[in-house]
C-alpha cells in the first residue's frame, strides 16, 4: 500500500518549481504588470488573456472561468493528474527525493498511472534510438540517408528503430520493472497468442511528445514490403496519447513558434524535420489526423492570437491537401491569427522540396503563400462555369456563406470585395450587401437559441463577480465602494500582510459585507492572520488555501492572491485607507443597526436598554470621528 507523501516534500517540491516555468510547457506568457505574467487560458476558450500568473505568490488564477491555484493545482489539472502524480512529476523535474510515510517508497508501486505510461515511453524511446545503430536496421538508416537526413538529424529528433521480432522491446520493459498491464495500457505492447507482444516491429520510430515535452505515443513508418500493417502506424488512444490533442514537434517548436508569433503545419514527420533542419524551427505536423479544434486550442495559446500572430499550412496541392486545406479552413475562425496556404512547385512536399532543390526552398515555400480564405474561395468558385449567369449565381449561393462567417466585420468586407472579383460580378455592392445579409441572419439564428449575456468590458475591477457556491448573500459588485474597498483590503492581506499586520487580524469576518469577502477573511484566521504572512512567504498563502472550506473559496483566495491593486502607489498610506474605510463602514452599520433598532421600539424600549443604546451609539460615534478625523492612527 502506498503512503503518503511526506509534508516536507510537498513543500520542497512547491517552492523549487517556479510556477511560470511549469505554465510556459503550456502557453504563452506575457507582462500584466505588477509583476504578474498572462496568457490565454488553457482551461476555456478566450480571445483576449484573462488567465494571470503570479511568480511571486507561486500562483494563478484565470478571471474569466475562475480556475485558480498553485503549481500543483495547475498541472493537475492541465494532465489529469492526481496530487501524488503531479508532486511525484514535479519532484522528478526539480531533482528531488520523495519521502514516503505509513510504509516507505516502492517506485514500482507507487507511482501514479500516467507517470508510469510516460516512464515506459522514455524507456522505449531510448531503447529504439539505441536499435538504430543495429546491423538490422541498415534499412532504417538507408531509408532517412535517402531523404536527406544524417545521424546527426536523426538523434535530434530522436529517431529510432524497432526490432522485427515479436517481443524485444515488451521483455526489454518487464526487463525495467514494467508490468504486463501496464505494457498493454500504454499502447507499447499488445495481446499475443502467448501473452504481450510488441506493438511496433520491423519499423522507424518518431517519438511523439506533448507540449511539456514527455514522450506520449510514437508513429512508425513501414520499411519491408512484407510488413501487411499499414504504411503509417500510430500508438492507440490511451491515457496520455490522444491524437486531436498532440502536434508532433511542439516540444521543439514551441518557444519559436511563441517568439515569432508564427506556426508553420506540414503534413508528415519527415516534413517537420526537413523544415526544422533548413531553418523553419515553427513547422508542426497532425499525428495521423486531420488538423482540428484541439489543436488549434495548443497553437492559439503559444500565439497570444496577437495582431501580427501567423498560421502557415502546407499541404499538398493534389485532390487529397485541396480536402485538408478545405477541412481547415472550417476551423479558421477559431483563430484569432491569419492563416494562409503554402503550395509547393510540382505539388512536392517539404521533404522531397529539401532533397530536390535544397533549405532555401524549403524557406522560399513559406513566404509568397495565399490567404486560406482566398485558396478555399477558389476551390469552391472553381467548380463553377463562370461563364454563365447561372453558374455565377451558384457559385455565389456556395461561396457567400463561407465569407458571412468571418467574424470581423471589416474583414468580412473586404473579403465578400474579392469574392465579387473572383465571380466577375461587376456589382461589388450586391455581393457585399448579400454576405452582411447572411450573417445578420446566422447572429439572429444564433441570438435566438441562446440569448447572449456577454459580460461587461473591462478588466476583473469592472464586473459583477458571482458569489462563489454554498454562500449567500448577494453578488459582488465592485461597482459598490463597500465591496470594491473590501476587495482591496483582502489583497493586501494576502499580498502584501507586511502592510496592514496587525491591524487586519482584530477585524471579524461580520465586517465584510459581501459573504464570499467573509469567508475569505476567515480564512486568513484560520492559517493564523495575516501577521502570519510577515515576512512574506508562500507557505502563509498554501495555509491560508488549505483553510478553505470549498473549491469556490479557494479560487476566491487564487484570485486576490493575483489580482493587480486599484492604486498606483501601494504603501502603508494606501494599505491605511482601505483599513480605515472597511472599519469606518462597519461603525456605521452598527450606528444604524442600533437606532433602527430603537426607532422600532418607539416608547416600549425598557430604560436601562436605552441608556445602554444610546451609549453605544455616542461612543461609535465618537469612534467614527476619530476615524474620520486622524484615519489609521484611530484604529
Amino acid at each position: 500500500m502506498a503512503g503518503r507523501i511526506n509534508d516536507d516534500d510537498v513543500k520542497a517540491v512547491r517552492e523549487a518549481v517556479p510556477i511560470d516555468a511549469v505554465v510556459s510547457e503550456y502557453l504563452q506568457l506575457r507582462n500584466a504588470g505588477g509583476g504578474n505574467l498572462k496568457g490565454l487560458c488553457p482551461f476555456h476558450d478566450e480571445k483576449s488573456p484573462s488567465f494571470q500568473v503570479s511568480p511571486s505568490k507561486g500562483l494563478f488564477h484565470c478571471f474569466g472561468c475562475q480556475e485558480g491555484g498553485d503549481t500543483i493545482a495547475f498541472m493537475m489539472k492541465i494532465d489529469h493528474l492526481s496530487f501524488s502524480e503531479t508532486v511525484e512529476r514535479l519532484a522528478a523535474k526539480a531533482g528531488i527525493t520523495l519521502r514516503y510515510e505509513e510504509g516507505g517508497y516502492n517506485p514500482s508501486h507507487q507511482r501514479g498511472e500516467r507517470i508510469r505510461l510516460v516512464e515506459a515511453h522514455k524507456v522505449a524511446a531510448q531503447f529504439y534510438v539505441e536499435q538504430l545503430d543495429s546491423p538490422e536496421a541498415e534499412i532504417a538508416r538507408k531509408f532517412l540517408a535517402e531523404r536527406g537526413f544524417d545521424q546527426a538529424a536523426a538523434a535530434h529528433f530522436g529517431v529510432g528503430y524497432s526490432p522485427a521480432g515479436w517481443d524485444h522491446l515488451t521483455r526489454y520493459l518487464r526487463g525495467k520493472g514494467f508490468s504486463d498491464k501496464e505494457l498493454i495500457t500504454s499502447g507499447l505492447s499488445q495481446d499475443g497468442r502467448r501473452g504481450p507482444i510488441d506493438r511496433f516491429r520491423g519499423r522507424l520510430m518518431w517519438p511523439i511528445s506533448d507540449t511539456s515535452g514527455d514522450v506520449v505515443g510514437f508513429g512508425a513508418r513501414k520499411l519491408r514490403d512484407d510488413d501487411n500493417g499499414p504504411k503509417y502506424l500510430n500508438t492507440p488512444e490511451t491515457a496520455i496519447y490522444k491524437k486531436s490533442q498532440v502536434l508532433y514537434g511542439i516540444d521543439l517548436a514551441k518557444k519559436d513558434i511563441a517568439k515569432a508569433s508564427r506556426a508553420v503545419v506540414v503534413e508528415g514527420y519527415t516534413d517537420v524535420m526537413a523544415c526544422h533542419l533548413a531553418g523553419i524551427t515553427t513547422a508542426i505536423a497532425t499525428c495521423g489526423t486531420a488538423f482540428g479544434g484541439d489543436h488549434i486550442k495548443i497553437l492559439r495559446r503559444l500565439l497570444m492570437d496577437n495582431g501580427s500572430a501567423r498560421v502557415i499550412f502546407t499541404f499538398d496541392g493534389d485532390a487529397a491537401g485541396q480536402k485538408a486545406a478545405l477541412r481547415a479552413f472550417e476551423d479558421d475562425q477559431k483563430f484569432a491569427a491569419e492563416t494562409y496556404i503554402a503550395i509547393a512547385p510540382d505539388n512536392m512536399d517539404p521533404c522531397d522540396l529539401r532533397l530536390a532543390k535544397g533549405d532555401e526552398a524549403v524557406r522560399d515555400l513559406v513566404e509568397p503563400r495565399t490567404p486560406l480564405f482566398e485558396f478555399a474561395l477558389r476551390q469552391i468558385v472553381g467548380r463553377y462555369d463562370l461563364e454563365t449567369p447561372a453558374g455565377r449565381a451558384a457559385a455565389l449561393d456556395e461561396a457567400a456563406p463561407v465569407v458571412a462567417r468571418i467574424k470581423n466585420s471589416s474583414s468580412q468586407h473586404e473579403v465578400a470585395v474579392q469574392l465579387a472579383g473572383m465571380l466577375g460580378i461587376l456589382d461589388t455592392q450586391f455581393v457585399v450587401k448579400r454576405v452582411g445579409q447572411l450573417a445578420r441572419w446566422a447572429r439572429e439564428r444564433g441570438e435566438q437559441r441562446s440569448p447572449a449575456q456577454a459580460p461587461p468590458r473591462g478588466g476583473p475591477q469592472y464586473q459583477q463577480v458571482r458569489a462563489p457556491a454554498a454562500l449567500s448573500g448577494p453578488a459582488l459588485n465592485l461597482r459598490s465602494p463597500a465591496h470594491r474597498t473590501e476587495r482591496e483590503l483582502l489583497k493586501l492581506a494576502l499580498q502584501k500582510p507586511a502592510l496592514v499586520s496587525p491591524a487586519f487580524d482584530a477585524y471579524g469576518a461580520d465586517e465584510f459585507t459581501a459573504p464570499p469577502y467573509a469567508a475569505v477573511r476567515q480564512c486568513i484566521a484560520e492559517a493564523g492572520g495575516a501577521e502570519t504572512g510577515v515576512p512574506e512567504t508562500r507557505e502563509y498563502l498554501v495555509q491560508v488555501l488549505d483553510a478553505a472550506p470549498n473549491d469556490s473559496v479557494r479560487n476566491l483566495v487564487t484570485e486576490l492572491a493575483v489580482e493587480v491593486f486599484h492604486g498606483k502607489t501601494i504603501d502603508e498610506t494606501y494599505a491605511g485607507m482601505q483599513l480605515v474605510q472597511v472599519r469606518l463602514r462597519a461603525v456605521d452599520r452598527r450606528i444604524d443597526d442600533v437606532q433602527g433598532s430603537l426607532a422600532r421600539l418607539g416608547s416600549n424600549v425598557a430604560p436601562d436598554h436605552l441608556a445602554a443604546a444610546q451609549n453605544e451609539v455616542w461612543v461609535l460615534q465618537q469612534y467614527a470621528q476619530a476615524l474620520r478625523n486622524n484615519g489609521a492612527d484611530a484604529l
